[in-house]
């Protein structure tokens, strides 16, 4: 059987008034605000390394949180982990080629910035843990060490020397990543922790929608933030908002969007997967719910990433979207300009019925649908704007649909329905023709495959040519076919 590709991340999706999340802000933006953070380190520097004392009414600049709130010592670990992080790769690329005094000044630098993040996190956070004191200690312990170790190496011109104390300051550095890893991910949790604990006591509705968006910027930070957000009950406060009808759209909607980070397919961990099932299906009837009564295409497009992300967990989210008639929710919105208007949606709608084609009942249910005529006009995608995002989204939409199509003809009744509205020669278009499918590998091996399955039941509706060509040689040899004709039409 065919591989489907993975749900898409939101970010890779251009939401209308989506909240520009930290790592991905205007360019100069960005830079005036590293810009604080290196100069002060400079400044530190000069003076041998010593913090600077803050005024009381300017520690809110240095800060660099954006205003006062539960959301400042997030972002302000954010932004110092960044900078450290960049930092501890920048110093172990100078330590490869053996550039003592860049990594000497790099690791002095890099003392600043570790002594700047425990001091200033400290002034915002709620409180302290021994385990933290503990890991801020060893931190700055290993920063001295790394420091001192560097400087020492500046006055050795031995290479034997300079050759075996190179081995010990990588390890000392090694050490000293783990130790700020340790130390971020226990202050990432507790701030998570509390926002997750501020949703669960708000009753005001405006609370809960902003608390609701910080967790969905935050999971637009990767997946180790998603990681955390999956330990520390995340879903199962997720899973309140949205089966809670008291919420608005807008914070069901945005609680949709975490739920669609946390479960990407992409993320590389799992371990959250047991506590996500156990309210799976509740969330999945809840989105399901959201996707038929969405007012705009924006609250639809979220709705349905959750859905499709979940389909990859469980066929038993599938079985679930089956019996919750999810399948008549999906289509009837496909003929809704308001829910349904862009290639992004619809690549969520045939990722949702390609996971849910592998169900034998689910054939069924899309002939009586009549959604084999829907699949097969999605293999006619076409992008309106020609950006970049949107032809991939497109191809995503062909490609599926074609998988979809091929699972789906199993049963001779969806195969003779597909010939019927000449699904053949549209597949047959794709795989002759790259310009059709924007010259992607991907749809060419999809449409192959749908091809030599209708075939299979319908061998009628080919040509002999297409038949020997496209369908009677073995899939690798036809592929090689197509693709050699790309070369030919250069």
């Amino acid at each position: 059987m065919m591989a489907l590709p993975g749900g898409r991340h939101l970010d890779s999706i251009p939401l209308p008034g989506q909240r520009l999340h930290l790592m991905q802000v205007d360019s100069v933006q960005r830079w005036m605000e590293d810009l604080k953070l290196m100069t002060e380190c400079e400044c530190m520097c000069v003076l041998q390394a010593k913090p600077i004392s803050l005024e009381e009414d300017a520690q809110g600049d240095l800060i660099l949180a954006g205003g006062s709130g539960p959301g400042d010592p997030l972002q302000l670990l954010l932004k110092r982990g960044w900078v450290i992080s960049t930092e501890l790769r920048r110093i172990g690329q100078k330590l490869a080629q053996d550039r003592w005094a860049r990594v000497h000044s790099m690791s002095v630098r890099l003392t600043c910035h570790a002594r700047s993040m425990v001091s200033e996190y400290s002034a915002v956070s709620r409180s302290s843990s021994q385990e933290m004191g503990q890991i801020e200690k060893l931190l700055m312990e290993k920063c001295s060490e790394l420091s001192a170790v560097t400087e020492r190496c500046l006055q050795v011109e031995n290479e034997h020397i300079l050759k075996s104390t190179k081995a010990c300051v990588s390890e000392t550095l090694s050490t000293l990543g783990q130790h700020f890893g340790q130390l971020l991910e226990l202050a990432l949790t507790r701030e998570v922790q509390a926002l997750v604990r501020k949703i669960d006591a708000s009753d005001n509705i405006y609370t809960t929608e902003s608390t609701t968006g910080n967790l969905f910027s935050l999971t637009q930070e990767g997946a180790p933030l998603c990681r955390i957000i999956a330990k520390v009950d995340g879903v199962l406060c997720l899973a309140d908002i949205l089966t809670d009808d008291s919420h608005s759209e807008a914070t069901r909607a945005e609680a949709a969007a975490v739920v669609a980070q946390v479960t990407s397919p992409h993320l590389p961990f799992t371990q959250h997967l047991s506590s996500f099932l156990e309210s799976m299906e509740e969330i999945v009837t809840a989105l399901v719910k959201l996707c038929q009564e969405a007012s705009s295409g924006e609250v639809f497009l979220l709705a349905s990433a959750a859905l499709a992300n979940i389909t990859f967990f469980d066929t038993m989210a599938c079985e679930m979207l089956l019996q919750l008639k999810a399948i008549r929710v999906l289509l009837e919105a496909c003929s809704d300009k308001q829910r349904v208007d862009t290639p992004y949606t619809r690549d969520q709608i045939v990722t949702i019925l390609a996971n849910m084609s592998v169900l034998e009942q689910c054939a069924s249910d899309i002939i009586q649908e009549n959604g084999v005529q829907l699949i097969v006009g999605l293999l006619s995608e076409k992008p309106r704007s020609g950006t970049p995002a949107e032809v991939a989204a497109c191809e995503r939409v062909q490609q599926k649909a074609a998988v979809t199509l091929a699972r789906l003809s199993r049963d001779p009744d969806v195969a003779r329905e597909a010939v019927r509205l000449s699904c053949m020669s549209r597949l047959i278009e794709l795989c002759r023709s790259p310009s059709k499918r924007n010259s992607s590998d991907a749809v060419l091996v999809a449409c192959l495959a749908a091809l030599r399955r209708l075939a299979g039941v319908c061998p009628e509706g080919l040509q002999d040519s297409d038949f020997q060509q496209l369908v009677q040689p073995r899939l690798v040899d036809s592929f090689l076919l197509c693709s050699n004709m790309e070369e030919s039409f250069v």
